[in-house]
């Protein structure tokens, strides 16, 4: 059975940081492309950024470009998102994803190309 698992959020300050992490169960990282989303209340599911485990390749939504960095360690089957200089607009709650194609970075943003889905962590910047 498949799981993905976040965990990571909570409440910070703007400018703040948190790391946020994937991990999975049931299926092996390292051949999958994992996403992450983010959906704040009222909004429709946004993407924010993916990464093919099997070679690295990253991409952004311009919105956290230069803010948010994914990496993952094919070791621990898990996926990070570390997210820097926090603003109050990345209030969501956060859902990693995964699917075990080869696809186009500009895909990693879209969820119709995921299969499986963890449950969120939330997300509160906040003074």
């Amino acid at each position: 059975q498949v799981q993905l698992v976040e965990s990571g959020g909570g409440l910070v300050r703007p400018g703040g940081s948190l790391r946020l992490s994937c991990a999975a169960s049931g299926l092996s990282l390292d051949n999958h492309v994992i996403g992450w989303f983010r959906q704040a209340p009222g909004k429709e599911r946004e993407g924010v950024s993916g990464i093919d485990s099997s070679d690295g390749t990253t991409y952004y939504a311009d919105s956290v470009k230069g803010r948010f960095t994914i990496s993952r360690d094919n070791a621990k089957n898990t996926v990070y998102l570390q997210m820097n200089s926090l603003k109050p607009e990345d209030t969501a709650v956060y859902y990693c994803a995964a699917v075990m194609l080869r696809i186009a970075p500009t895909r990693y943003l879209m969820s119709q190309s995921f299969d499986y889905w963890g449950q969120g962590t939330q997300v509160t910047v906040s003074s």
